[in-house]
């Protein structure tokens, strides 16, 4: 795709297409990681730098905006540093600068795209905002060969989402959430047994050395691709009380609760592999690191399907799959007067 240099109105051909080495300095700031990446061709990460706020929020039991914003702002030029002094590259050698416009947090997004934008103009490079969801789908092309069309299961803190991607730049959502994202179902769950902030991981990890057969909990019935966590949420809290003050079984129940939620999200995403015809599919989001929902995605190349799931590193917040996205073009933004927006 050709993109624009801001001051010289030089015409850049971004892409794979573009028949020459890409290299994306890209950042990250929806949430509470400060991030700074470059990657080679949307698939080498040359440089990955995260600054994480979990100690900060940590005390608060979550997110709190406006401190996020502030720790931003001090870590913003530090990444950015230890990007282009981890990747050996200098300035005039980046193809393109991006950033992330959203969905997320306003005042912490606001910092990571400013600054992107102003690299952007200082080395009169073009400049390519990016869809977060988007970015996330795009973690999957980090170190492999994936190529379009596949399923995706999107899952997050705030989103939760099945996607038929036909194309680099064509995707359409099937299903999603109604009610609770499947990572914000997982934290409120944690807060309801008493676990500390990011609840998520800590319930995943106690859930493997429960029963998940030892309480049955309900799926959400909803027709279609959709989902609904409320109710599963709900039958959680009413089996905490049920306890009326006696000891949790605390590991069985996040086992149980993993189940319910695993076992509903690839039951939805078979369907849609098997209605669509596709034999390729990704995980995706936060979510996507979870130990229960990855082993039920990867047992279906026993059906014949090719999975792909990102590293780790690459589940949560990370600019490279930001650069990632950019590069591949999947609905970007190419404005520089383009506006952070908080949600989908």
């Amino acid at each position: 795709m050709d993109r624009k240099t801001l001051f010289s109105e030089k015409t850049v051909n971004i892409g794979t297409e573009s028949g020459y080495d890409n290299y994306i300095m890209a950042i990250e700031s929806s949430c509470d990681e400060t991030a700074c990446a470059i990657v080679k061709n949307g698939r080498e990460v040359i440089a990955n730098i995260v600054a994480s706020q979990i100690k900060t929020h940590e005390k608060f039991g979550g997110v709190i905006p406006e401190i996020a914003a502030r720790e931003h702002l001090d870590a913003i030029n530090v990444v950015v540093e230890e990007a282009f002094e981890q990747s050996g590259i200098a300035p005039e050698q980046i193809t393109a600068f991006a950033g992330t416009v959203g969905p997320g947090l306003v005042g912490c997004l606001l910092v990571g795209l400013n600054a992107a934008k102003t690299l952007a103009l200082v080395h009169d490079k073009p400049f390519i905002g990016v869809n977060h969801l988007n970015a996330h789908l795009c973690a999957n092309y980090i170190d492999t060969d994936l190529k379009p069309p596949f399923m995706a299961l999107l899952v997050s803190g705030g989103h939760t989402q099945i996607i038929d991607v036909e194309s680099y730049s064509k995707q359409t959502i099937l299903g999603e959430t109604i009610d609770d994202a499947v990572g914000e179902a997982y934290d409120k769950v944690a807060r309801l047994i008493g676990l500390p902030y990011p609840g998520g991981p800590r319930l995943d990890k106690l859930a493997q050395i429960g029963n998940p057969k030892a309480f049955e909990l309900p799926e959400g019935k909803v027709e279609g691709y959709n989902f609904s966590f409320s109710g599963l949420k709900t039958a959680v809290l009413r089996l905490v009380k049920s306890f009326d003050g006696k000891e949790l079984p605390i590991n069985d129940i996040c086992a149980s609760f993993q189940e319910c939620v695993s076992k509903t999200l690839v039951k939805k995403l078979k369907k849609a592999l098997e209605e669509r015809g596709y034999n390729q599919v990704v995980i995706a989001g936060g979510v996507a690191a979870n130990s229960e929902i990855r082993k039920k995605v990867f047992a279906l190349e026993s059906d014949g399907c090719k999975v792909f799931a990102p590293a780790m590193k690459y589940c949560t917040d990370n600019a490279s799959m930001v650069a990632s996205c950019a590069y591949f073009n999947t609905n970007t933004f190419d404005d520089i007067d383009v506006e952070v927006f908080s949600r989908a």
